[in-house]
């Protein structure tokens, strides 16, 4: 029976070709969000942040929004984010939207294709909109960076507001005011009137708001670092606020070198914003007239441990002129909705990277030994990178994109914003030939000069292109900048560029023993980094980082693998290393026992090159342009 049924089965199905699929036609979605207009808007936003559910980390916003005219209306959540270079805004975590006119409730519906913007009607006779909303903070790690501590907080504007679409955001006139915890001080790139825990902020421009972020906390210190700059710290606990004055003093010669360097200053008045904690999360995000800076609690008080996290300010400060006063094209949009062109971030960033180092080693927040041992450990990191066999610089520009900053699996293979610290390796070989090509009479500090020190005072905006930066350079000296740079951004090559060290006067070697600027970072992180000798970082036994193609990538290692034994003994930092340093010169691999989930290897590392950490060594005697470009300016 079974053949008679399945040849009766087939003779009942008719051929595929027979029969005609159905097809759909696509449902096209109009874009109804109005585009962004260089017109005045008719009114003033006030808008009222109560801050003192700090057990909670609510945030409880109302706002007024005047109208002009009734009819349909798009209300707006910043979405594409200066700084953050991408579509980062914290829209999930907005919650109990309301929205009012004249004491009545009115609908919204989300746009179907922009998941920032709420559409309404406007009815006639409204003059003004009442919005309310609560944004919850994160109270754990795994919902996003957490802001609100017992402590101190970190508001962002662009967290707690609405704006209208239609409009530049510089053209939307706001009025803020944020109630903080008892006894608590706020700082704020934006001028504020304070009566006891209540801050007024100045009228200004939307754009200015989110671009003028605050620090809060009930442990503040402020210093004046010069007639314009101030240095405005929070703490988690008092004790962390206790700095010596030579301490300051450093961060007073960071502002000095700054100005020497630029010329002009591009804001009336400066706040870095630093918070010393391990409670809130970490940050660096520049702003036109302030900086968000977050760094361990230990910043002051275990200074001479190590110079830590203390290129974070020379770098955002530098962005008020690179990034900020002079800013690519792509990356100003006349609203936060609009997406932006991160191609030019590895001027933005790279060359931002490179002036921090540079003003950090002239300010002495680093010793000239410390810059030269950071930039050796960032360009190794590099130089074993084989993401750079497929994949150019000028293309990971895009990752802000890509990934958002999520961690990424094999970062050495798939790269990662490497615009950062690639750019610095570029901008190092600029300076290099600059100097070279002029016979040593140019060099970056002229280009500084004459691409950012323009117009004292002036915080607005001036934008560039490629083509610019390229004529400013053949302004200095003569010399084919726009095949240089096209080559550099475009290549696809093993091994970093490392020019900049080579024409400095210097090369990157291998040592068996860590630089102190490593054993910092080490000290940290809590975790011992083996890049370049087994080709892994290990935290406590946990796999951090493999390197692709390295001994450990071959041997089928890879992160979230914890390492239980070596060489027959239980794991250890120092177990580990003793063992690379024994296998030295023979011929034995290393012999790990590694679990993975519940699975349990025993690996052989095949490596007998020892312990291997960067540092850049002397090449030839004297002064090398290298140590020119770090030497402080009088």
């Amino acid at each position: 029976m079974l053949p008679l049924v399945l040849a009766a089965t087939t003779a009942l199905v008719a051929p595929a070709a027979a029969i005609e699929r159905s097809a759909p036609e696509p449902a096209y979605l109009t874009d109804t969000i109005p585009a962004p207009k260089d017109v005045a808007y008719p009114g003033t936003m006030v808008l009222n942040v109560d801050a003192t559910d700090i057990d909670r980390a609510i945030l409880r916003v109302k706002q007024a929004i005047p109208v002009a005219e009734a009819g349909p209306m798009t209300l707006l959540f910043p979405k594409w984010l200066p700084g953050k270079h991408g579509p980062r805004g914290e829209i999930e975590k907005l919650a109990g939207l309301k929205i009012m006119a004249g004491g009545k409730v009115l609908p919204w519906r989300r746009d179907n294709l922009d998941v920032y913007a709420f559409h309404i009607d406007v009815p006639q006779g409204t003059s003004q909109l009442d919005v309310s909303f609560e944004f919850l903070g994160a109270t754990d790690k795994p919902q996003g960076r957490i802001t609100i501590t017992p402590a101190m907080m970190n508001i962002q504007w662009e967290q707690v507001s609405l704006y209208p679409a239609g409009y530049f955001t510089r053209r939307i006139p706001i009025s803020a005011t944020v109630t903080y915890p008892d006894g608590w001080k706020a700082a704020s790139g934006l001028p504020s009137t304070a009566t006891g825990s209540t801050y007024r902020y100045e009228t200004t421009d939307y754009e200015t708001l989110v671009d003028s972020p605050v620090f809060a906390g009930k442990y503040f210190r402020q210093e004046r670092l010069s007639p314009r700059v101030r240095l405005n710290i929070v703490a988690d606990e008092a004790k962390f606020l206790e700095a010596k004055p030579e301490q300051i003093e450093a961060h007073r010669k960071l502002v000095d070198q700054a100005v020497k360097l630029f010329g002009a200053q591009h804001y009336d008045n400066y706040e870095f914003l630093l918070a010393l904690t391990d409670k809130m999360g970490g940050i660096g995000l520049e702003h036109h007239r302030s900086s968000e800076n977050g760094v361990n609690p230990e910043y002051f008080t275990e200074w001479n441990k190590g110079p830590g996290r203390r290129n974070l300010l020379p770098h955002e400060f530098t962005h008020s002129w690179n990034g900020k006063f002079r800013r690519p094209a792509g990356n100003w949009t006349p609203d936060f909705n609009t997406p932006m062109n991160d191609d030019l971030l590895w001027v933005y960033e790279g060359q931002t990277q490179f002036w921090g180092y540079v003003l950090g080693a002239r300010s002495g927040l680093f010793t000239k030994q410390e810059t030269l041992d950071a930039l050796a450990a960032i360009a190794a990191n590099l130089d074993i990178r084989r993401g750079r066999d497929w994949r150019a610089l000028q293309d990971t520009t895009n990752d802000p994109v890509i990934t958002a900053r999520s961690p990424k699996g094999w970062v050495s293979f798939q790269r990662s914003e490497d615009y950062y610290n690639e750019g610095m390796l570029v901008w190092l070989e600029v300076d290099s030939l600059l100097r070279a090509q002029s016979g040593g009479r140019k060099s970056m500090d002229d280009f500084a000069r004459a691409f950012f020190g323009q117009k004292d005072g002036d915080w607005g905006i001036d934008t560039f292109e490629f083509k610019d930066v390229v004529a400013a350079l053949n302004s200095i000296v003569p010399y084919d900048w726009d095949a240089f740079l096209t080559t550099r951004l475009g290549e696809k090559a093993k091994g970093a560029p490392l020019n900049g060290f080579v024409n400095g006067g210097y090369r990157l070697a291998y040592v068996d023993e860590p630089t102190p600027f490593i054993k910092d970072q080490e000290r940290t992180s809590k975790a011992i980094d083996l890049s370049y000798s087994i080709g892994l970082t290990s935290k406590g036994g946990e796999i951090t980082q493999v390197i692709w193609d390295g001994p450990a990538f071959n041997a089928g290692l890879a992160i979230g693998s914890k390492i239980l034994a070596v060489d027959g003994m239980a794991y250890s930092d120092d177990r580990l290393k003793e063992a690379i340093r024994a296998a030295k010169g023979g011929k034995e691999p290393i012999r790990l026992l590694v679990q993975s989930g519940d699975r349990f290897r025993d690996i052989a590392i095949e490596w007998n090159g020892g312990l291997r950490y960067p540092k850049l060594e002397k090449a030839g005697s004297g002064t090398g342009t290298l140590d020119l470009l770090l030497t402080a300016r009088k």
